[in-house]
């Protein structure tokens, strides 16, 4: 038997770390091996080559194939991620031979093809496109039994799967997509607010550290950093285990089915939901509350849910909803209420007056180098404020970043 015809049937056989044969570049080195015929083996290699340039490994194949196991979800991956030190014997002989037949293809060259091809004299004048094999990962070089303690300890500090991989997520169509490019926002990025970002903080520490912690509703003016906190938190503690996932309010509907996905993954998930308000009850406000407190479709315990909403009470009301006709107009105006109170922490973040918005001005423009132009940047601010409607974090941002443009082209004289 041909070195590659044995290569595919140990490809074949993977048990455990299975599931690496789903993505996308295993996936085609899979159809490469198991190539029969002169057409199909010349697309496979054209798509194999293609697909490793996409994601910037052609120099380094070893290292690409190998970091599937570090994302791969499985039953040992799964349990390590959840502290887990403890396999059965057969498990772990199990993940020994998948993490080698892994390591020993990686290995495997454009020459090691060719020279067991059988129409090789024909693919010679052909010049075909190579890859270069390069290392594998560092977990995977050297004695495999100790490359399986640090694969272990690898999914114990990252989690395992997408959630190894990602640390922002949508919900979208049913289904958990990973953000690619998530907001890169930190907090030393936004400035002022340090109250109410503190208690944001706090409660999520809490969380993280396995406390008791509350959902929360940021509310309060545009502008002031509501949904950048939540981000900005994303970014600072997705190393200790944190990650979001984006809800729009129309798939409140599908809570359960998103809990369901994420209940049993070792990680701690925040379900962010923006810019949350309700023009009247409908299905959708009383998913939300369901899921809140009082629904049978109980919120995991490694799940939070925090949302912001520029009003208070969530729910736009009238003052023809408080006069109406109706008999029982207090149980109407109380539940229209009583959205907000199920948020165990409610925070505000209100509109700073004109020394707060200064002092935040301030700070951005040392943060920026621009500590020399301050007088005249505090006299542009309050003209770009008043030219918008209104002082606020956002618009102070908003600024500098004007103003920066101006200051770096030389233009100050042009600078408002």
């Amino acid at each position: 038997m041909d070195r590659i015809r044995q290569a595919a049937m140990k490809m074949a056989s993977l048990s455990v770390y299975r599931g690496i044969l789903n993505r996308t570049v295993p996936q085609a080195f899979y159809r490469l091996l198991w190539a029969g015929t002169e057409q199909d083996f010349l697309n496979a290699w054209g798509n194999f080559c293609a697909v490793l340039c996409e994601r910037g490994y052609e120099e380094n194949f070893s290292g690409c194939l190998t970091g599937t196991a570090l994302y791969d979800e499985n039953a040992f991956s799964l349990a390590a991620a959840a502290g887990g030190t403890e396999f059965s014997p057969s498990m772990l002989g199990a993940v020994e031979r998948d993490l080698r037949i892994v390591r020993e293809l990686s290995f495997l060259t454009p020459r090691d093809f060719l020279e067991n091809c059988a129409f090789r004299a024909e693919l010679s004048q052909l010049d075909l496109p190579v890859w270069r094999t390069g290392e594998p990962v560092e977990a995977l070089r050297g004695d495999l039994r100790e490359g399986i303690r640090k694969m272990a300890e690898y999914y114990r500090a990252n989690g395992c799967g997408m959630y190894a991989r990602y640390r922002a997520f949508i919900w979208r169509g049913q289904s958990i997509e990973p953000v690619a490019y998530p907001d890169s926002t930190r907090m030393a990025d936004l400035k002022g607010y340090e109250v109410p970002r503190k208690l944001a903080v706090d409660n999520t520490l809490a969380f993280l550290n396995g406390l008791p912690a509350n959902n929360c509703l940021l509310y309060g003016d545009r502008g002031t950093g509501k949904s950048s906190t939540v981000k900005a938190m994303l970014n600072e503690y997705y190393h200790r285990g944190l990650r979001v996932i984006e809800m729009p309010k129309e798939s409140l509907m599908d809570f359960p089915l998103l809990v369901d996905r994420i209940a049993a993954i070792p990680m701690k998930f925040i379900i962010f939901i923006d810019d949350l308000s309700f023009s009247r009850q409908n299905d959708t406000y009383a998913a939300l509350k369901a899921v809140l407190e009082g629904g049978l479709a109980a919120r995991p315990e490694n799940t939070l849910i925090y949302a912001t909403s520029n009003r208070r009470h969530l729910v736009r009301e009238t003052f023809s909803d408080r006069d109406g006709d109706e008999v029982h107009r207090g149980d109407t105006i109380q539940e229209s209420l009583s959205l907000a109170d199920r948020f165990g922490l409610s925070i505000a973040f209100m509109l700073p007056d004109k020394e707060r918005y200064l002092e935040i001005v301030r700070q951005l423009a040392r943060q920026r180098g621009l500590e020399a132009f301050l007088p005249e940047l505090e006299k542009g601010a309050e003209r770009w404020a008043t030219e918008r409607g209104g002082r606020s974090p956002r618009c102070a941002k908003q600024y500098i970043r004007h103003a920066e443009a101006y200051l770096r082209r030389g233009e100050k004289q042009n600078q408002p």
